[in-house]
């Protein structure tokens, strides 16, 4: 068993073998001292399709108040030109029930929905690799804690025996102090 397992098992509590992918690489990060964060939005960014940036940019659109304006003034729009030509000229384009209008909104929903959930399948994967990245981060930030708490209970407990030591010292010339004192009011008496 190499030293960096070692550790790792001593930090950890498990085997080496017995941990997962992720705590394996957490371990091998604490025992090479190496950083483990990284910007995962760059990672996700650059290997997108244009169908998903697509899809990405439709479900942004679709879900703003930009799109809802835009929408309630296209539907506001039909109603009047539908009602302008009715009363200008006897008859309209789409008639009162809006059959058409309401064909193009169907189509629009039909359309919009399934690109909005892939948006978000994308989006929900993305979250998945962010929380585990965030585990990563969070275990080996974890464990670096607990490794300078190891440290300085070492210092700690060094710093002890040295003050018990230097104790036992100051004693000791206390002692011979007190015991020349003595002598010194022996003869004096």
């Amino acid at each position: 068993m190499t030293k960096k397992h070692h550790t790792a098992e001593k930090l950890i509590g498990s085997s080496y073998e017995a941990m997962d992918e992720r705590t394996k690489k957490v371990a091998r990060h604490i025992t090479d001292r190496t950083h483990i964060s990284r910007n995962t939005s760059l990672e996700q960014d650059t290997n997108t399709t244009f169908g998903q940036r697509a899809a990405d940019a439709v479900a942004k659109f679709g879900g703003s108040w930009s799109f809802i304006i835009l929408f309630g003034i296209t539907l506001v729009c039909w109603v009047i030109l539908n009602s302008f030509i009715l009363v200008n000229y006897n008859k309209t384009f789409d008639p009162y029930p809006y059959i058409l209008l309401n064909l193009f909104l169907s189509m629009l929903a039909s359309i919009q929905a399934p690109i909005i959930l892939m948006s978000q399948n994308r989006q929900a994967e993305k979250d998945r690799l962010n929380a585990e990245h965030d585990y990563e981060v969070n275990l080996k930030a974890e464990l670096e804690i607990m490794l300078l708490h190891e440290k300085v209970d070492l210092l700690r407990e060094g710093q002890w025996s040295e003050l018990i030591a230097i104790q036992k010292e100051q004693l000791k010339l206390l002692g011979n102090l007190i015991e020349k004192n003595n002598l010194l009011e022996a003869k004096n008496k």
